[in-house]
């Protein structure tokens, strides 16, 4: 197959015009390629309102001998997944977290005849989603099982973003397994790539049936509440199965701590066992809510065709306070969703399904938030910079999980708090500077108003902001050294909680590369 570039290509193409177009541009007859598939499709809008795609596609020809013929590149296509050689193993290998990082370690465990036993505190993707429903229509929130915990981690109430700027081998190989198993085919070949919250959980419970198929086990339901440790290595760890409340250990050998970035009890637990932990800085702010058809203008112009897809953006400034403001997780076509996983917090995210039609835009706009900040040495203090925010959220909204928000207008000029929004269960107009750490409100004023003058239809006076967006990152790090394993031998910290990761994609190739150091390790030691 050979890789061709393909400009200006019409909103409204199909297969016929591609094969047309490039039978044209290689002149030969179109009746000699065999297929075509596109490897690469992005917007090209320097020129709006005259709006095209930007097309890689591969081409196969009926005769391989035609393909000498062309000085284009040869390219070989490849959507296999993970591939390893098994090994013989008697160690029990125990993954605590069944997110990304916790899927993907499992899956490439699995792969390798190492048969991992998964314990994961919430719901089987099934029943989470029941829950997570429950919570936005009538405000019962379930801590162990929410849209932070449970199988396929906060991801799965996202939109499932596959974004990242890590371009390597094991990049390809995590979004081919997306695909392998039941991604839309899209993910292969879109500039920005994402599944949808509706497409998630098919998605998740294909991995977790292939994970058991290989040998794996998954505890649903089931807590880690302790680990015992000898002589500066893991030997078992006590969980809790929170349906029956019977606590029993299992003999652990390597254990792989897959967290997600709200796993504050367990973090509170490695701190106690002390395990090498670090502050790190993260980010916190609102989400804005506004019209797609607004930020469709802002990004294609006043007349856009009605065939491109809600518009998204990355926006960022720098500010003379040296802060900088910027947007993050940008939900095109999408709704403002309750995240809390603790009773008395407010946690908001944006998600969008696969088609990400809504008549609504949204995204996070944050303020990089330092160590220093924090006041405080604890390695924790993070984690408690957050809570006491998200209290004041809770406080502020009425205590019934009613978000607090405020109209943009009010935000910055004092004019009428007033709007619409998609956030459920329900939400409060407020001042929002009253659950916003000062520099925070005030970087959050400066930087929304150099937006404004700068891009038109961003963050009109009826546009919404929603508090507080508190967890765009992990507030901690738990060390590692050079092979992936804490200072207690046989811990392996992993993923976005554990401070390595940002997003679906990393995390998931985090946990691929700890399951391929465990790998390593036990290749080396049957060596001696």
């Amino acid at each position: 197959m050979i890789k061709i570039n393909l400009n200006n290509i019409p909103l409204n193409y199909d297969d016929n015009y591609l094969i047309n177009n490039i039978s044209k541009k290689l002149n030969i007859n179109k009746n000699q390629i065999k297929n075509i598939k596109i490897i690469k499709k992005s917007l090209d809008a320097r020129k709006k309102p005259n709006i095209f795609y930007y097309l890689s596609v591969a081409v196969e020809f009926l005769d391989n001998l035609l393909e000498k013929k062309f000085s284009y590149e040869k390219i070989k296509l490849d959507y296999s997944g993970l591939l390893y050689n098994k090994i013989k193993s008697n160690k029990k290998i125990v993954v605590v977290g069944f997110g990304p990082s916790g899927m993907f370690c499992s899956l490439a465990l699995a792969k390798m005849g190492l048969n991992p036993i998964v314990i994961e505190q919430g719901d089987c993707v099934e029943d989470r989603i029941k829950k997570v429903k429950d919570f936005w229509e009538q405000g019962k929130l379930d801590t162990l099982s929410n849209v932070q915990f449970g199988e396929g981690g906060a991801g799965t109430f996202s939109d499932g973003k596959l974004n990242t700027n890590l371009k390597s081998d094991l990049c390809n190989k995590v979004i081919n397994e997306f695909y392998i198993h039941g991604a839309p085919k899209e993910i292969l070949y879109e500039s920005k790539p994402h599944i949808g919250s509706d497409k998630l959980c098919d998605v998740v419970k294909n991995l977790r049936k292939d994970i058991i198929s290989l040998g794996g086990e998954i505890k649903f339901n089931t807590k880690l509440v302790n680990i015992f440790i000898n002589d500066n290595n893991v030997k078992s760890v006590e969980i809790l199965n929170t349906l029956t409340n019977e606590k029993s250990v299992i003999i652990c050998d390597v254990l792989c701590l897959c967290l997600g970035h709200s796993a504050r009890e367990t973090f509170k637990l490695l701190k106690k066992l002390n395990l090498n932990i670090n502050q790190k800085p993260f980010a916190m702010g609102v989400r804005i809510e506004q019209k797609a058809d607004n930020i469709n203008k802002m990004q294609y112009g006043e007349n856009y065709s009605k065939l491109l897809p809600n518009a998204d953006y990355k926006l960022v400034t720098h500010l003379n306070n040296k802060r900088s403001v910027f947007t993050f997780c940008m939900c095109p076509g999408g709704m403002v969703v309750a995240s809390s996983s603790n009773n008395g917090e407010i946690v908001t995210n944006g998600m969008s399904n696969f088609k990400r039609d809504n008549k609504y835009s949204n995204s996070a706009i944050l303020v990089n938030v330092m160590p220093s900040d924090y006041k405080s040495n604890d390695v924790l203090a993070g984690i408690y910079f957050q809570e006491k925010y998200e209290k004041l959220a809770y406080n502020l909204g009425g205590g019934n999980f009613s978000a607090p928000v405020e109209s943009v207008g009010s935000f910055l000029d004092n004019k009428a708090n007033k709007g619409q929004c998609s956030y459920l269960p329900n939400y409060k107009f407020v001042n929002l500077k009253n659950c916003l750490p000062n520099f925070v409100y005030s970087s959050l004023k400066e930087g929304l108003n150099i937006f404004r003058k700068k891009y038109k239809y961003f963050a009109l006076d009826d546009d919404v902001l929603i508090g507080v967006e508190t967890r765009s990152s992990s507030p901690i790090t738990i060390l590692r050294d050079e092979n992936l394993e804490s200072n207690i031998k046989g811990i392996y910290p992993c993923g976005e909680g554990a401070g390595y990761a940002g997003g679906i994609v990393s995390s998931a190739q985090d946990g691929i590369k700890v399951a391929q150091a465990i790998y390593n390790n036990l290749v080396n030691k049957n060596k001696n």
